[in-house]
């Protein structure tokens, strides 16, 4: 607390309804910093970088792993991957020190480093739209005093326990990409300052060890990072990882009151049941894209303060449960959808058309795409293996006035021009979800937003 300021009295006695209304509140607070706990608590038990089941690039904490192609629709560690990118993605770990990032010379093509803190905010500017130059970076604990090496050209800091480094890497759909990438993402590297040469290292990504660890790629949802039932015994640990900002004392001294108080086995079993109850009342309905962000014409939503959520622990927790780690609008902006132009719930065994009139396409200096999900926000594995579409596509069709159709739906479009531009569906319930890579400014001030989902089948 502040000083001069007092919190809760310690000992007074709070009645039940009490406990489970403070207790919800809490709950929805602090379910991204312990989903980031556990996350960590996975990663320690990597030897080192590579694979997880072959599937999703991970590391021991300090390090990062890179795919050298797409992620594939067998992941399930983070909800809403894209299909535009070559991944990274490792955690880092304050208590093992700071850690070494490498940028490569990209040589024009797009990148960007996401690096985000324990509540998701991101602490860097690292990417093509930052115009970061080539060379050699440091993450480093704001506690860390050490001598900073010859040879770093910036250093980057965070005040909680843990960080996430998800670079990604943009690489269009052909063999001849795939091929002038790998020179590229085997130079992009993030280990720890003990392994510092001052020189880049270099790795063959593809063919990083592979890890067993049957999480990474099990069941249909996403991992479960949070557990309600164990939520409340793994706060005390989670916020002395995480420091109160400026303006939060008052909100850690009430959650600290509710974990004194769960000494009594009774206070903590109200406390149990208050996170499961929010846990279904509260966090799990943030999943649907529809419940959550700015509304946009066209039933679209959006959101404006990505990777800076501050004291939004709304927007926080939303983002965090249906498309953890977003980058900074700037960097990306996001536009979601779970219905048609009409209102009612996207469905694969109807036909859909999303038109960009001529001349309007996503105005960006990046990339654009639209990617579709199934009901758990992962790729639907087809045939074509196609799950999204955009700037890495070279053959999608335009009309003869120069207008683009890409169509979703179970079955494939009887028209053979509209089949390159088909993303295939499920038969059920799906979402699709834009990506604005390094807008401009009208989609950043929204005078820019997709065009609506008609139904046409």
């Amino acid at each position: 607390m502040s000083a001069g300021v007092p919190g809760p009295v310690a000992g007074a006695r709070m009645t039940g309804d009490y406990l489970r209304s403070v207790g919800k509140i809490a709950y929805l607070w602090g379910w991204p910093l312990v989903n980031m706990h556990n996350r960590l608590s996975t990663m320690e038990k990597l030897p080192g970088p590579g694979l997880i089941d072959g599937v999703v690039p991970a590391a021991s904490p300090g390090s990062i792993g890179m795919l050298h192609d797409y992620i594939t629709p067998a992941e399930r560690l983070v909800a809403c991957p894209n299909q535009d990118v070559v991944y990274g993605n490792g955690v880092i770990d304050a208590r093992c020190g700071p850690s070494v990032v490498q940028v490569p010379d990209f040589g024009g093509r797009f990148w960007v480093y996401q690096v985000v803190d324990q509540r998701t905010d991101s602490f860097v500017r690292l990417g093509a739209m930052h115009g970061t130059p080539p060379g050699l970076y440091l993450l480093a604990p704001e506690s860390w005093d050490g001598r900073v090496p010859d040879g770093i050209a910036g250093v980057f800091r965070f005040d909680t326990r843990i960080a996430v480094c998800i670079p990604r890497v943009f690489m269009d759909d052909t063999d001849s990409d795939r091929a002038a990438i790998q020179p590229i993402i085997n130079q992009v590297m993030v280990y720890p300052l003990s392994e510092y040469t001052g020189q880049l290292h270099t790795t063959d990504w593809s063919a990083a060890p592979i890890f067993q660890a049957g999480s990474a790629t099990s069941g249909a949802r996403e991992t479960q990072w949070v557990d309600p039932v164990l939520f409340f015994t793994q706060l005390p640990e989670v916020m002395a990882e995480v420091p109160p900002r400026p303006g939060e004392e008052a909100l850690y001294g009430l959650v600290e009151s509710l974990l004194q108080a769960a000494a009594d086995p009774h206070v903590a079993e109200l406390l149990t049941s208050a996170a499961v109850d929010a846990d279904a009342s509260l966090v799990t309905p943030l999943f649907q894209f529809r419940n959550i962000g700015l509304p946009r014409p066209g039933h679209w939503s959006t959101q404006r303060n990505g990777a800076r959520f501050g004291t939004d622990y709304l927007s926080r927790t939303a983002i965090a449960k249906s498309n953890i780690f977003v980058n900074t609008p700037e960097e990306t902006t996001y536009f979601y959808q779970d219905l048609d132009s009409s209102g009612e719930r996207l469905d694969g065994s109807r036909s859909y058309a999303v038109t960009f009139p001529p001349n309007q396409l996503p105005p960006v200096r990046g990339f654009w795409s639209l990617t579709l999900y199934n009901e758990h926000h992962f790729f639907h594995p087809n045939e074509l293996r196609r799950y999204s579409l955009g700037t890495k596509n070279k053959d999608l069709h335009h009309a003869a006035g120069g207008s683009l159709t890409l169509t979703a739906s179970a079955t494939a479009p009887a028209d053979d021009d509209l089949r390159s531009n088909w993303l295939p569906a499920p038969t059920g319930p799906f979402s699709l979800f834009m990506r604005a890579y390094w807008p401009e400014q009208p989609i950043l001030d929204g005078a820019w937003t997709p065009p609506p989902v008609t139904r046409f089948r």
